[in-house]
């Protein structure tokens, strides 16, 4: 409960600061409209376990798993930085009666939320574009939750190491090639077989494997074993940052 109070400080931060926190999914929906408009006519139709789906269906669950990614990480990452190194925010927070886990708590809450509210956008975007081909992909919101608090958690546990905001180019240095090769534009058949392994261990692979399955009303095993490494996510890269914030903020 204590955790709450730090999301309702960055509540009343963003009423003044809005259009930082909108403009964060306009990216996905941009790329979403030039598929649509431009290289699903050239693609064609994708074979996905067997059922055959149009391009712009297939890419865009991929696209509403990187707006989580993209969301949870912005305020897992440079935020908490700042408020942590910049501003010594925290510093004050903690001559309340919250403590360094409940920083940590509330802040992962913070990137939850944001990145579940960019999936939530997303997924009506992608209803009035007529990409979702089940009424499945509502439990991508859901879904969307446990992504968010994953790249939340791994995006706070780094963010305690950074000495400087030089740091933050290995950020961008993740996060590209995740974006660009994580099956979000193509079927991961198409890499050759040692690359796809590789693919299939990156964080942001589980959640456009899980996303995809869901949005297209398509289930398979796997998925169980995507949602088990995103939870893993949570824990460990929460076990972190509770330890790292404790050591820095109360030092």
């Amino acid at each position: 409960r204590r955790a709450l109070r730090l999301v309702e400080r960055n509540v009343y931060v963003y009423r003044r600061e809005w259009m930082l926190l909108v403009s964060g999914f306009f990216e996905p929906i941009f790329y979403l409209f030039s598929i649509g408009i431009g290289l699903n006519h050239l693609v064609g139709a994708i074979s996905f376990h067997g059922t055959e789906v149009p391009y712009t269906s297939f890419v865009a669950p991929g696209l509403l798993a990187t707006a989580v990614m993209d969301g949870a990480l912005l305020d897992a990452t440079f935020n908490l930085y700042f408020k942590l190194k910049i501003s010594k925010t925290y510093d004050a927070v903690l001559a309340t009666p919250l403590g360094a886990d409940d920083v940590a708590l509330g802040e992962l809450i913070w990137s939850v939320l944001r990145g579940a509210l960019y999936a939530s956008i997303f997924l009506g975007v992608m209803f009035c574009f007529g990409t979702v081909t089940s009424w499945w992909a509502l439990l991508c919101i859901p879904a969307a939750l446990v992504m968010g608090a994953a790249f939340g958690a791994a995006g706070m546990a780094a963010t305690t190491f950074m000495r400087s905001w030089q740091d933050f180019d290995l950020v961008s240095l993740a996060i590209m090639p995740m974006f660009l090769f994580s099956a979000t534009f193509y079927p991961l058949s198409v890499y050759p077989a040692w690359l796809q392994h590789v693919v299939a261990c990156t964080p942001l692979y589980q959640g456009v494997a899980l996303s995809r399955g869901l949005a297209l009303g398509v289930f398979s095993w796997t998925m169980a074993a995507n949602l088990i490494y995103l939870v893993a996510m949570v824990l460990i890269g929460l076990a972190i940052a509770s330890t790292r914030m404790r050591r820095l903020v109360l030092s």
